[in-house]
């Protein structure tokens, strides 16, 4: 059509959940319908790349010094689930069966794509755990290959030792998608059902 337009919807599509006539129809709308509102969202985007950035305690999104869910004096801050990335956070989140904090880890272990323990935010999991006291420790992963050997390194090299239960959701959640797919219902009853690993 445009190389211009090709380019904008290309980059469109690179986007989670968009093929190209999804990305096709967003871009002609953007540009031919409403573009005050191509513009507001340009801005905001620029807006959100400044302002936010992770939380250097949970890995969730923040503004401030600490993310608004760790910040909360009502959460309970012993308990920790341990989730892959910030989707499967908010879909936690909107589940509402959760009042403890989160853990992000930005990735799963995975030695065929060259991802070890070192890219992951593991080593702040290790420093919260004694500084916060925590009693509990959910990992909330996926249930592939590369999620479970996750949650053992997770078990034995982050928590250790310590006096720590260490539990597992995975009961109703499917097998081949992550906690960002799964419906609220489900997540309740997968945290409601959660067991320590050491009984798996």
């Amino acid at each position: 059509m445009n190389p211009v337009f090709d380019a904008l919807v290309g980059r469109l599509k690179r986007l989670p959940g968009l093929g190209y006539r999804s990305a096709e129809r967003i871009a002609l709308h953007l540009l031919t319908e409403d573009r005050s509102a191509a513009l507001g969202l340009c801005g905001e985007i620029q807006e959100a790349l400044e302002s936010l950035r992770r939380c250097p305690v949970t890995g969730n999104m923040t503004d401030g010094d600490v993310c608004a869910i760790y910040a909360n004096a009502s959460r309970n801050k012993q308990v920790v689930a341990v989730v892959e990335h910030i989707p499967d956070l908010i879909a936690m989140e909107r589940s509402g069966a959760f009042q403890g904090t989160y853990h992000v880890l930005h990735g799963r272990l995975s030695p065929i794509h060259g991802v070890g323990p070192d890219a992951l935010n593991l080593e702040n999991l290790e420093a919260r755990i004694d500084r916060d006291s925590v009693e509990e420790v959910i990992l909330a992963l996926a249930s592939d290959i590369e999620s479970e050997a996750t949650c053992h390194y997770i078990q034995e090299e982050v928590v250790g030792p310590r006096v720590v239960d260490v539990t597992r959701i995975g009961f109703g959640l499917p097998s081949s998608r992550g906690i960002d797919g799964a419906d609220a219902a489900t997540l309740r009853n997968a945290l409601e059902g959660r067991r320590r690993v050491s009984d798996s």
